[in-house]
């Protein structure tokens, strides 16, 4: 009789065998199948082929997505224009954004579904109320997930934003000291925070073309402030509109907000680091405060167990 390692390497030579026929096979018929629509002028690979399958799909998709934006667009509703804000805010500015953003909570909320439809069953909860319920959390754990993945990149850039104003506000500072213009100092900064911080430079750019395309400064600042999220952005904006209705010097106002952007970013840093003792205790808790009571009582318990004192 042949051993079991003798057995085990046969099924193995077999297993990968009929595994490299099958895919020979398979390859075989995919060309001989591309080699016959060569011939009547369809190639379903070509790449600008009529009937190809890839082609076919994209163009599948866009019009979905065309005709939900269509849809969408066409409604101007409270909900739409929050959405459309939080978009913006976390930098889609696709016009389609609405649409690709329902589309994909439907496709998320069915996958999810299915997914666990078919799993579940093999972990033992097939015939089970259970089993429908999970179904049902998992539905609407998909439908859910795209607007919690929304609100992690809205919160991601919100953190840069917060952290490249104040530098922002510097850089203004050291322009209008040199005698830039607001517009050209706009374009300076956005030029030397593109690196550091990228979405804060995009956004200070985009306000830029908004000035040159014809909008006030104000309304460029406010457009701004509005992408951007921040508190500080927008008192940026009040502060430079009152400059320029009361004729006072905008380089004054931007200096003394410089002072005011630094500060508050210490108190943040301060905050933070004043309320690290409080977050260290469930860790200490949890991890360090057990191990230590093992290491102290562990000797006792052994000779109390072994009545060796």
């Amino acid at each position: 009789m042949l051993s079991t390692s003798t057995m085990m390497s046969l099924l193995v030579f077999l297993a990968a065998a009929t595994l490299a026929f099958a895919v020979m096979l398979v390859m075989r018929a995919r060309e001989a199948v591309r080699r016959r629509a060569v011939r009547v002028g369809i190639d379903d690979e070509a790449p600008g082929g009529r009937r190809a399958l890839r082609h076919s799909g994209m163009r599948a998709a866009q019009k979905l997505i065309e005709y939900a934006n269509k849809h969408y667009s066409s409604v101007d509703t409270k909900d739409i224009k929050v959405l459309r804000q939080r978009l913006m805010r976390a930098g889609i500015y696709d016009p389609r954004g609405p649409a690709i953003f329902f589309l994909a909570r439907i496709v998320a909320a069915i996958g999810l579904a299915f997914a666990a439809f078919l799993v579940l069953p093999m972990l033992g909860f097939a015939g089970k109320t259970s089993l429908w319920v999970m179904v049902m959390t998992a539905a609407v754990a998909g439908y859910l997930a795209p607007s919690f993945y929304l609100d992690r990149m809205i919160n991601k850039r919100r953190l840069e934003h917060q952290a490249g104003f104040p530098d922002f506000m510097d850089l203004l500072v050291v322009c209008a000291d040199a005698g830039l213009s607001m517009e050209a100092s706009l374009d300076r900064v956005a030029r030397e925070l593109g690196e550091a911080f990228p979405s804060l430079a995009a956004n200070i750019h985009m306000a830029n073309l908004e000035i040159r395309a014809g909008r006030t400064m104000s309304e460029a600042l406010d457009h701004l402030a509005e992408r951007l999220g921040l508190e500080e952005a927008r008192s940026f904006a009040t502060l430079i509109q009152q400059s320029d209705e009361l004729g006072s010097s905008i380089g004054d106002a931007l200096r003394v907000y410089s002072d005011d952007m630094r500060h508050k970013r210490l108190s943040r840093a301060e905050e933070k680091a004043y309320s690290l003792p409080a977050k260290l205790t469930v860790p200490m808790m949890v991890c360090i405060f057990p191990t230590l009571f093992i290491v102290i009582l562990l000797p006792v318990i052994v000779r109390l167990a072994t009545h060796n004192w």
